[in-house]
């Protein structure tokens, strides 16, 4: 991960962050400038604070999605069943600034891959999918309107969650192999003793009727482990800059 220097920040601000600043009309005013000195932004009038950026020098054209502001931050805890709104601490918003930058890092590779856009319909279903995780649907809308949280934004975000979801898909699920020894082994050393310790007395059902659910497992497990690896692999080449603490 590259992160800017502040002796360089001026030179930063005045290359990258106005384009960002005129690509997001409604985050901030024109007025903003950065500080020489702390490489934050100021500004005589905010609206939104720019927390951080992701390959804003690097990606040609870069658009929203190379900046995250405080707003993301709430939208993002906003989104998470059972996280409180209620003045956030440092530890719950950096962990959804963490978040934020790995979204943001596989965004930029998915969105080079047009054919991947999420339909109208998958966007309808995913939304659905994210009520249920709440106790209820009204209860989900009070936190979008505690955050500000538009219907028009809650798309965008679904939409790039999608997006996100279909390129991990295409990049690694489509190539991942399960042998049989893997199924067998797990059978053996994880999925029998488990169950025996959770469930004493329970029929142990049989390797072929555990199958699928193995199977499953094992995909998802290797899935999540080449995911962890691109990511650490594209922090290192990252260019990520944070503009305010939080």
């Amino acid at each position: 991960m590259m992160l800017i220097p502040l002796r360089s920040m001026n030179k930063y601000c005045r290359s990258v962050l106005p384009s960002a600043i005129r690509l997001l009309p409604g985050l901030l005013l024109l007025t903003a400038h950065c500080s020489p000195l702390t490489g934050a932004v100021s500004a005589q009038q905010v609206v939104d604070k720019m927390v951080a950026t992701v390959n804003a020098g690097i990606v040609p054209e870069c658009r929203q999605i190379c900046l995250i502001t405080y707003s993301d931050l709430l939208w993002q805890l906003a989104l998470q069943p059972n996280t409180p709104l209620d003045n956030p601490t440092s530890v719950d918003l950096n962990h959804a600034l963490r978040l934020l930058i790995d979204q943001r890092l596989i965004l930029q590779e998915a969105e080079k891959l047009p054919s991947i856009a999420p339909t109208s319909e998958e966007v309808k279903t995913a939304r659905d999918e994210l009520v249920k995780a709440f106790p209820s649907p009204g209860e989900f809308q009070q936190r979008l309107q505690r955050v500000g949280l538009t219907a028009e934004k809650l798309n965008e975000i679904l939409d790039q969650r999608l997006r996100i979801e279909k390129y991990l898909d295409f990049r690694f699920r489509n190539f991942v192999v399960i042998t049989q020894k893997e199924i067998a082994d797990y059978y053996k050393d994880t999925y029998v003793p488990h169950l025996k310790t959770r469930a004493p007395g329970q029929i142990v059902p049989t390797l072929e009727a555990a199958r699928p659910e193995i199977e499953r497992i094992l995909t998802e497990a290797k899935i999540e482990s080449d995911t962890d690896a691109f990511l650490d692999n594209a922090r290192e080449r990252a260019e990520i800059v944070i503009l305010n603490t939080v």
